[in-house]
């Protein structure tokens, strides 16, 4: 594993654990963990369970004793990274988004499938289909429960930035991270909304806002933010702090051809300065026959509105029955999971095509596609929220 942060910290979690609770085809071994701080990399180790460690990860790709390679550095080394592993041979994790330009997640892609003709595979990290909930959203859509879908609502809304003298850490800086709060957060909404509606994005009309300007270099961080010196130097914030765009989906079509219906119209909003807003990634679907809305902040339920039941109103749908998704490898009903199990989940489905000789999803194929909608959506909020192909 590349990156031993934040989502080093959990996927280490999800590979140790996944075995121990799902009955998997291979055996993941914590091999070598990489990084560039020869002392923190040995910390994180030490604490999370990896064999050993490297401070460059060219040796990882050198080693024979590593066969896959899970990629939770910024955005800007994803590219360099996966394309190196895949062409060594090396199954590839890489977080999301895919890269910081559709030019790069391009590459990474052509890259992917030839490696995946010589059953060397890659998936890209959108753990937020791993949500049990939102799993069984995309069954129920699926499975003709909502019927044609009109509309879709997406949020993703979070707060730790609210803070002016939040310091200037690299999600704030273009070069190393692509974007702001439109990479970070609303990447996983437009996933799940084109994964769960099965249609992709076409186009969109966008704004960008970015509310503090400069902030403190150093500080303290806490979790993600933190605070900054008041009175010391300050730097450039780069990425938006705030994204909303109206898009339309692609239209289905029927077995012979034909479209039969316009496809669903949808409204996204990302940002990291909603006060109160802790990991509230919210999704709504409406359709001919019924509705369905979710939100990570009270994960394991789903609200679901049937329009065949007369002035029933939305239910809500506690999502811990073994015959949910993933939940039956885990504890008694009712005994909800929390954001961890996302991570191991994405273990289980990983290591499960591979095992098979499938190509896991997201692949990276999927994770362009992503790329491209974000790449429309700067391109239009640049030009005046003008109408932008996809």
């Amino acid at each position: 594993m590349v990156g031993y942060s934040f989502m080093g910290a959990a996927h280490s979690h999800a590979w140790r654990t996944a075995p121990r609770f799902f009955d998997l085809p291979l055996a993941p071994e914590l091999t070598a963990l990489a990084g560039r701080n020869a002392a923190g990399v040995q910390a994180a180790a030490d604490k999370f369970g990896w064999d050993s460690v490297e401070t460059d990860w060219r040796r990882l790709i050198e080693r024979d004793d590593i066969d896959l390679i899970d990629i939770c550095s910024p955005g800007n080394t994803h590219a360099e990274i996966a394309i190196a592993a895949l062409e060594a041979g090396k199954h590839v994790l890489c977080e999301k988004p895919l890269a910081n330009s559709v030019a790069e997640a391009e590459k990474m892609t052509a890259v992917a499938s030839s490696a995946a003709e010589r059953g060397v595979y890659s998936m890209c990290g959108f753990t937020y289909r791993r949500t049990p909930a939102l799993a069984l959203a995309k069954r129920m859509v699926d499975d003709g429960r909502l019927g044609e879908l009109r509309h879709v609502r997406a949020q993703y809304l979070q707060d730790w930035l609210s803070d002016a003298d939040a310091p200037l850490t690299w999600r704030l800086d273009k070069s190393k991270s692509g974007s702001g709060s439109l990479g970070d957060i609303g990447a996983h909404s437009i996933d799940a909304a084109q994964w769960i509606t099965g249609s992709s994005i076409t186009g969109v009309s966008a704004l960008m806002e970015t509310f503090v300007k400069e902030r403190p270099i150093g500080g303290d961080l806490v979790g993600l933010g933190g605070h900054g010196g008041t009175d010391g130097p300050r730097g450039p914030v780069t990425v938006d702090d705030a994204a909303i765009f109206t898009a339309r989906f692609q239209a289905k079509t029927s077995g012979a051809g034909k479209t039969s219906d316009a496809g669903p119209i949808g409204v996204f909003e990302a940002t990291r300065f909603a006060l109160g807003r802790k990991n509230a990634m919210r999704l709504e679907l409406n359709g001919t026959l019924g509705s369905l809305a979710f939100d990570f902040e009270d994960m394991n339920s789903l609200s679901f509105y049937d329009a065949s039941e007369e002035d029933a109103g939305f239910r809500r749908i506690i999502v811990t029955e073994p015959s949910h998704p993933y939940v039956g490898n885990w504890w008694p009903t009712g005994h909800g999971l929390g954001y961890e199990h996302g991570f191991t989940h994405q273990v289980v489905d990983l290591v499960n095509a591979i095992g098979a000789g499938e190509q896991p999803s997201p692949s990276f194929s999927d994770a362009l596609q992503v790329q491209k909608v974000l790449a429309a959506v700067e391109a239009s909020a640049g030009a005046g929220s003008r109408w932008q192909k996809v």
